[in-house]
């Protein structure tokens, strides 16, 4: 089952959700970098330490980019910009 986030990023906090990644409950937080010119995806076990810290890259409706390739066995998280959403399967 799929699990939808909506992106919804404001200029005055950083966007946070809480993703379930193979079983685990982690926060998910999306800063913007000045110099990058984008969005970062920094991924947070519950003690608070960085797991991940990835570019947002969006993914065309017929392909996804799963951006926590490398870091989780089972998960993807996948944004898809058409909808603005980040597509999260367990």
């Amino acid at each position: 089952m799929t699990t939808l986030v909506n992106f919804n990023p404001n200029a005055f906090a950083n966007f946070q959700f809480n993703p379930t990644l193979d079983g685990v409950t982690y926060v998910a937080i999306c800063t913007w970098n000045l110099y990058g010119q984008r969005y970062y995806i920094n991924i947070y076990d519950n003690n608070g330490t960085l797991i991940m810290s990835r570019p947002i890259i969006a993914s065309p409706n017929d392909y996804d980019i799963n951006l926590l390739f490398g870091y989780f066995q089972t998960s993807t998280l996948v944004y898809r910009a058409s909808s603005n959403n980040f597509e999260i399967s367990p």
